[in-house]
């Protein structure tokens, strides 16, 4: 095990309601962090806890506005995060580049009890982007093509044990074709489905309906072609009906080919609001408890709303984050640059 940890701070502490016909029209910001890092990748505990992973190998627990971190190191190289999960009794982090590492956190009572190495991926090409479970003991991470795929690693044993797919059991990529590590939502999962999301050179949706073991690929509509177009954020609301949200990180108020809708699984997508609402985002997440019809997404330039399916949108915010989870039908937690802050929507 070839890691150090630096502590910060010890110890190291660390719900949908029913379905509501309530529309925001406000959103009420109030910081919850602040601090010199990109915030990627957020984890919500409840309304008033989250998790975090970061840059400069920074990780940990927001609880009650008491930050509780630790700083990761991985031989001689300060590590970047930008993919985190959880479950029961631990908490994943995952980091970008070469090489790729992910650390299983043992937590307890807000407590973490351990914290280990579980993968470790070698690679001039390795650049992982986002990572989910199912449940407690099945999980998934995705990442850039490696070897002409894209890199997916699972695990069946509550993260003990990680392995990843040979490229003959996935579908193909073009050269070009990648995936954004903008706010760890290039995965959304439903029962046993999955579907992970691409962009550059091609903007498409690879789904598999068995946790993993078998996968289809799928065109969408979505802006592609440049380095910076494409897919950046999935979200599902039940195994039919899933939102795309993304567009052009070099032109963010070009508002046309950068969202869409499926009400088929993934298989075919429709334009939503096309060349209306907002331009490019990089988080999008269903609001729960309004059965699949509430939407919101955020990105640099703001937060945007949606109270029909993306027909269509109000801004309900110019502040900027790169990634949206709700805790329940009207509190989120958002993370972007320098901060995390608690949204309750009204």
């Amino acid at each position: 095990m070839r890691f150090f940890i630096v502590l910060l701070a010890l110890p190291f502490l660390f719900s949908c309601s029913s379905e509501t016909s309530n529309t925001f029209t406000e959103v009420q910001i109030e910081r919850f962090f602040t601090d010199s890092l990109s915030i990627r990748a957020i984890t919500p505990v409840d309304e008033n806890a989250v998790w975090f992973a970061a840059n400069n190998g920074r990780v940990g627990l927001i609880d009650a506005k008491t930050p509780k971190l630790a700083t990761i190191h991985y031989e001689d190289s300060i590590l970047a995060f930008r993919s985190i999960a959880k479950i029961d009794k631990a908490v994943f982090v995952l980091s970008i580049a070469n090489p790729a590492v992910l650390y299983k956190i043992g937590v307890e009572n807000r407590e973490a009890t351990k914290i280990e190495e579980v993968y470790v991926e070698h690679g001039e090409t390795v650049f992982y982007d986002a990572m989910a479970f199912w449940n407690n003991q099945e999980g998934i991470a995705m990442g850039d093509p490696v070897g002409g795929c894209l890199s997916i690693i699972l695990t069946r044993d509550s993260g003990e044990t990680w392995k990843k797919i040979p490229c003959d059991k996935l579908p193909k990529t073009e050269k070009g074709e990648a995936a954004f590590a903008a706010s760890n939502s290039n995965i959304a999962l439903y029962n046993d489905h999955v579907w992970t999301v691409s962009g550059g050179k091609r903007a498409r949706i690879f789904h598999s309906a068995d946790k993993g073991e078998n996968w289809n690929v799928y065109e969408t509509p979505i802006i592609q072609g440049k380095a910076m177009t494409g897919i950046y954020s999935v979200d599902f609301f039940d195994e039919k009906t899933g939102v795309i949200f993304g567009g052009n990180w070099d032109d963010q108020a070009f508002n046309e080919g950068n969202k869409a809708i499926t009400r088929d699984g993934g298989k075919t997508w429709k334009l939503l609001s096309n060349g209306e609402g907002p331009g490019y985002r990089s988080s999008v997440r269903f609001v729960p408890g309004t059965n699949g019809h509430g939407l919101v997404a955020v990105g640099s330039p703001g937060i945007s709303y949606s109270a029909d399916q993306g027909v269509s949108w109000n801004d309900l915010s110019t502040e900027g984050f790169y990634a949206i989870e709700f805790v329940n039908d009207t509190v989120a937690f958002a993370s972007g640059r320098n901060k995390i802050s608690k949204l309750v929507f009204k």
